[in-house]
């Protein structure tokens, strides 16, 4: 079976598992948690390099107060457990995103984890926070720019290759597959430079029940998919 280098998790339907359950919205995003830990062991056992999930989106603080609050307080208790079954595991960890939303405890500990976890050689997992395709785009414009007011590259090196060099996910291997759970139908606002190519894969699981058979699943599509990045199949 072919394994996708770099697959990517759009984590959608937290709030509607539970609300089925009668349970808080927070339920949810808990149970999602055990989800996470499962699609994460099983990537770094079927090989793939790079696993980025979309955990919070910059469209998210929209949510009511008690909500963002209690998303920011589940993120870093997950960080201060998940460090040590992280680093046991070899697997290095990416933040990318806007952290100046988080407290200052957040984002300490998000630097501390990755510190931690950057030497290891196994999955690379990207966490997603505060995180925005258009913002990622904007951001790396903005830093294009002020290269080429400092004098560090001309206006002629901002090519594709070489504005990817500005993008959260420069250092990654292109995304493969991308997945979103729970039925819907978007893209909303994710990785919008780097999926350029990737296959797209929708599931009606709502994401706390999302596990390595979904995960399995999904793979396969992949791998019925013909992928000729522009190009024309030859008879």
């Amino acid at each position: 079976m072919n394994i996708p280098k770099h697959i990517a998790i759009i984590m959608d339907g937290n709030g509607r598992w539970a609300s089925k359950r009668s349970l808080p919205r927070i339920v949810g995003h808990q149970q999602g948690v055990k989800a996470v830990r499962t699609v994460v062991k099983t990537c770094g056992a079927m090989g793939v390099q790079t696993l980025t999930l979309f955990a919070f989106s910059s469209e998210n603080k929209n949510r009511s107060t008690e909500e963002v609050s209690l998303l920011f307080k589940l993120f870093l208790s997950v960080l201060k457990q998940e460090v040590k079954k992280l680093n046991k595991h070899s697997v290095r960890l990416k933040i990318i995103g806007d952290l100046s939303l988080f407290p200052e405890d957040v984002q300490k500990t998000a630097i501390e984890a990755q510190a931690q976890l950057s030497k290891n050689t196994g999955l690379t997992l990207v966490i997603a926070a505060n995180y925005g395709g258009q913002w990622d785009i904007a951001h790396a414009a903005k830093q294009a720019a002020e290269a080429v007011v400092k004098g560090d590259i001309t206006p002629e090196d901002i090519t594709i290759e070489g504005f990817s060099n500005y993008l959260c996910l420069a250092n990654e291997p292109a995304v493969d597959l991308l997945i979103r759970s729970s039925g819907e139908l978007r893209i909303s606002n994710f990785l919008l430079w780097d999926i350029a190519y990737s296959e797209l894969y929708f599931t009606d699981t709502l994401w706390p029940d999302f596990d390595a058979t979904e995960l399995q699943k999904a793979i396969e599509s992949f791998n019925y998919r013909d992928r000729r990045f522009g190009s024309r199949k030859e008879n």
